[in-house]
């Protein structure tokens, strides 16, 4: 009976600690079947906004989690807000991306 409940025990730690490195990770998946990790995501968005003319990127913070993107920060119109979503959700890795910018 020993052995049933350390084996019992055993099973319930595997089970637990398979669950939270499920929920630990911070990576999403592509179309393409491979992975992107949340860093390269932020990267790519930052560098996507840089390189647009219309959007000052120095006013928007990026912040990535799982493939969610939550743009934050201020911006000098609604045209500009807009159009650094448009730009977000084209990058590869971007599966939702929240608009919390404001107009100043």
């Amino acid at each position: 009976m020993k052995w049933f409940k350390a084996v019992s025990a055993c099973c319930a730690a595997l089970i637990v600690s398979v669950s939270l490195a499920g929920c630990a990770g911070s990576s999403t998946k592509e179309s393409t079947g491979g992975y992107i990790d949340d860093t390269v995501v932020t990267t790519k968005v930052k560098s996507a906004l840089f390189n647009d003319k219309d959007v000052k990127s120095s006013e928007i913070s990026v912040v990535t989690f799982k493939g969610r993107v939550q743009l934050s920060g201020f911006v000098s119109s609604q045209k500009v807000a807009n159009r650094a979503v448009e730009i977000t959700r084209n990058v590869t890795g971007v599966r939702l991306v929240e608009n919390d910018m404001q107009v100043k």
